[in-house]
């Protein structure tokens, strides 16, 4: 069986038969995973255990880990697309589901349409009162997939709206290293390992002195977070002063969060004590 790359358990039989662990791409576990899987190897989930993990300890070192996640699957999916379809062990339907679900919806379109629509395309129709945008598509179904996604963490259902606001920031990262990722560009194989907390604390633990982070504004300055909330608020305060559609709530709060990420006032510093 297989879970996150954090917690999975393989059989030996299925590493050798896939061929084993590749350095292809940065999602090496993932790449292994649909190897096995075209060769025939079911994996089961259980969801009733529980493992500890950890999260990256700063904004930044998310940043890096987002990038790893969101552009690795793309260049996977180049890489493998042909080899999928070619594939004479598994049947039609999984090698759709394969190339379809996993990887092109879930992997590719579902980054660039949260990017491109909400912050992009959807801000820019206040500006073109003729185009209506259905709400159906615009809030409707995307409310309903958001709430499925939260069912599963119910003690977090009070940080729905923030997580949303947030996700659609870092979404213009996703896109970004989605198409690094297709097009094989510059950071396609960067690889930073993700600094944890925990790894922080095991230095205090040692007698290992942190040093405190110097917080620099040129460094905590983000320019295209920058750049996209300035032209969110640019199309709230015209949809507010022109409008009828009151898209200007959602471009405020939209606005705001990519401020705040684009000031670098999102993560944690460990402390000396």
């Amino acid at each position: 069986m297989h879970g996150a790359g954090t917690a999975g358990v393989w059989r030996i039989s299925a590493l050798n038969e896939a061929g084993g662990w590749k350095d292809r791409t940065t999602v090496e576990d993932m790449d292994l995973a649909v190897r096995a899987g075209l060769k025939g190897w079911k994996f089961v989930y259980l969801s009733q255990i529980k493992v500890k993990n950890e999260l990256p300890s700063t904004f930044k070192a998310y940043r890096y880990q987002q990038h790893r996640w969101s552009c690795g699957p793309a260049n996977l999916f180049k890489k493998m697309a042909m080899e999928i379809i070619r594939n004479k062990k598994v049947s039609l339907w999984k090698k759709f589901y394969l190339i379809y679900s996993f990887f092109f919806v879930r992997k590719i379109v579902a980054h660039v349409v949260t990017f491109v629509f909400y912050c992009v395309v959807l801000p820019a129709t206040v500006f073109v009162p003729e185009v209506q945008v259905p709400k159906w598509g615009a809030v409707y179904i995307p409310s309903i997939i958001t709430l499925l996604n939260a069912v599963g963490t119910p003690r977090s259902l009070h940080l729905l709206v923030f997580w949303i606001l947030f996700e659609n920031v870092m979404s213009m990262h996703r896109t970004k290293a989605t198409f690094i990722g297709l097009l094989e560009a510059g950071r396609v194989n960067e690889w930073v390992v993700t600094e944890k907390l925990g790894d922080a604390l095991k230095m205090q633990s040692s007698g290992k002195a942190l040093k405190k982070p110097r917080i620099r504004i040129a460094g905590r300055l983000h320019f295209w977070e920058l750049l996209v909330g300035a032209y969110l608020f640019f199309c709230g305060c015209y949809d507010l002063t022109f409008g009828k559609n009151h898209y200007f709530i959602y471009l405020f709060l939209q606005s705001i969060a990519f401020f705040i990420v684009g000031i670098g006032y999102v993560g944690i510093f460990v402390p000396n004590s």
